[in-house]
């Protein structure tokens, strides 16, 4: 017969129903977007020089313009996060290798910059070697813009950021190549859209197997993930990433197969990205995510050491 607990399970809190970390001021849908928009515009360029080699006109075409639009519009969502221009701006008077959001900086400037000429030589057709070369540079740019968001996030105090710090490089970047490869197959004909259906399945099996590795390890740390609003998110995001996937491997010929699985491969990357976002806030709104962990650290050392 099993005994009945004498001591109440515990309720995790803290001083004066104060939380212990403060909450993230990212604003939303700012942040997310931005997180969604980089991948995208980054993995883009690098789809774009594919095509360039590839000789596929019209998806070169696609791919630069979307990388310079996604570049553009990312922009504008970071820099209405941060309230003022003038704030993004400081962020480039110092270069500093530690930091995540330092190093973001001076690739989404660059980045923006190579992709807006690339995209305008291509749609003006004048300075073609020019916007080759910028086209070759933003593509180099592109996969560090990419993932740098997933560093950017993960070097916080953020229970279910920091602890995915591992899977979630994986996980942004496999996403933004689903993204771009299923943005590329919504605006290009059947006949090009080779490259861009092959990297959306791609992408797409990236962004699952990361995202079950990353709930799997995390363990109690997983449950922002699954639980409440991000869990609906995230379970959302593995249903649209999944079908765009399937959709992507029968619309060989099929327009309209095409586009519906490369708008399901979108949706679940903006999905993806709102999913990880809201399951931080509350797993930095919770202090068990914050004490739990910490008094596990602390057993396992006094262990090792034999206290």
């Amino acid at each position: 017969m099993r005994e009945r607990a004498v001591v109440p399970d515990p309720e995790f809190s803290s001083y004066y129903g104060r939380p212990i970390l403060k909450q993230p001021v990212w604003k939303q849908p700012d942040v997310p977007l931005y997180l969604f928009l980089g991948g995208v515009a980054g993995v883009s360029a690098l789809l774009a020089e594919g095509a360039a080699l590839t000789e596929r006109p019209a998806l070169l075409r696609v791919g630069r313009v979307s990388a310079a639009a996604g570049a553009g519009l990312g922009t504008v969502a970071l820099v209405h996060d941060l309230g003022r221009p003038e704030r993004f701006l400081n962020m480039m008077r110092v270069f500093k290798p530690t930091s995540p959001l330092s190093v973001g900086s001076w690739i989404l400037a660059p980045f923006s910059g190579l992709a807006a000429a690339a995209a305008a030589t291509e749609l003006t057709g004048r300075f073609p070697r020019l916007g080759r070369l910028a086209g070759i540079g933003a593509a180099v740019l592109g996969p560090p813009l990419a993932t740098y968001t997933a560093a950017l996030i993960a070097n916080t105090a953020v229970p279910a950021w920091h602890e995915g710090h591992r899977e979630l490089p994986f996980l942004f970047g496999g996403s933004a190549a689903a993204a771009a490869g299923g943005l590329a197959m919504v605006a290009t004909p059947v006949d090009q859209a080779g490259p861009a259906r092959r990297l959306a399945v791609a992408g797409a099996a990236a962004d699952l197997v990361s995202a079950e590795l990353m709930q799997r390890r995390l363990g109690m740390q997983a449950e922002p993930y699954q639980q409440g609003r991000p869990g609906v998110l995230m379970r959302a995001a593995r249903a649209c990433t999944a079908g765009g996937a399937a959709l992507a491997l029968l619309g060989g010929r099929s327009r309209t197969v095409s586009v519906a699985g490369g708008l399901a491969c979108l949706a679940g990357s903006v999905l993806t990205r709102f999913g990880v976002f809201q399951a931080g806030l509350a797993s930095a709104a919770d202090p068990k995510y914050t004490v739990v962990p910490q008094r596990e650290r602390l057993r396992q050392r006094d262990a090792a050491t034999g206290q």
